[in-house]
């Protein structure tokens, strides 16, 4: 008996030593397969850079390595962020022919519709410093250029009516530094930021100054989320029309006097309180008050 348990263990051992060597054999193999199969079949490119990129028209120096380097970061970031550059594609279909519109109206040249991407992504965000909406207004700036900021109504939510204020101020802005390129910058740092470094280092070129690290990416982001927009082939994005956002079909109510519920309201016309709200996000209660002869524009969707 023990010589046949001798036996028996001697066979288990040859048997599992057998199958362990043709194990990691094979998952050696597969290991090799699968690392000359991603080398096969995975590329990053590095971007290329478009030889006549502007601005509104202005040029970029780039003859010079620093600007040309600030660029090249700006490109391919926007370029290997996938998912969130997909998206700006989809919501510029849906926002760009009204902000492409306004802008048309009031001079301001077409390339400041990137600003609203770079600023929000076209979205009513807030930032931590409480910017608020597509255009990112700070609820002093936005009055200051005429919104209704108040806290039944803040009109930087708005986004035909932000789109009327930021034109506003570009041309303000435009009037002051004498470019676009510079209007821009100060959309992000303030017109008096810009000016006290302009003053402070003696120069009246935006890439002659030393900025903080948002504001001197700043126009680089407008020239590179361009340069992807207007081709997106070339950058590797491809989609299908019906994969856009399509505008939304609406209609305008006028409203002249106080709401007490939106919820009543909203079902008063068919729809929920939340889609009133998505429509309607300068709405900041679920009641309004309404004085004088005061007037506001209602948006609700067209079924």
């Amino acid at each position: 008996m023990q010589k046949l348990m001798s036996y028996f263990g001697w066979i288990v051992f040859v048997v599992a030593t057998v199958f362990l060597f043709t194990r990691g054999t094979r998952d050696e193999t597969e290991d090799l397969q699968y690392v000359q199969a991603f080398q096969d079949g995975y590329a990053i490119y590095a971007v290329p850079i478009p030889k006549n990129i502007d601005f509104a028209g202005e040029k970029p120096p780039l003859n010079d390595p620093e600007v040309l380097e600030r660029l090249d970061r700006e490109m391919h970031v926007n370029t290997y962020w996938q998912s969130n550059s997909l998206l700006m594609f989809k919501r510029a279909n849906r926002y760009f022919p009204m902000i492409e519109a306004t802008l048309k109206k009031n001079g301001v040249p077409n390339d400041f519709k990137y600003l609203a991407l770079i600023e929000s992504g076209l979205t009513n965000v807030v930032s931590p410093s409480g910017a608020a909406g597509f255009w990112q207004f700070m609820k002093g700036t936005g009055q200051e250029y005429g919104l209704e900021v108040s806290s039944e109504v803040d009109e930087r939510y708005h986004v035909q009516k932000s789109t009327e204020a930021a034109c506003k101020y570009l041309l303000d802005a435009k009037a002051k530094f004498g470019n676009w390129t510079l209007a821009a910058a100060s959309y992000n740092m303030g017109m008096n930021g810009l000016e006290n470094q302009m003053e402070r280092q003696k120069v009246t070129d935006y890439y002659d100054i030393l900025l903080n690290s948002e504001t001197s990416r700043y126009v680089f982001r407008l020239m590179a989320l361009k340069a992807i927009m207007e081709n997106p082939t070339t950058y590797g994005f491809h989609f299908r029309e019906k994969d856009l956002y399509e505008p939304l079909k609406e209609k305008v109510v006028v409203l002249d006097s106080s709401v007490e519920h939106f919820a009543d309201f909203a079902q008063a016309y068919g729809i929920t309180y939340k889609t009133l709200k998505y429509h309607n996000p300068w709405l900041r209660q679920n009641y309004l008050t309404v004085n004088g002869s005061k007037q506001y524009e209602i948006v609700l969707p067209v079924k």
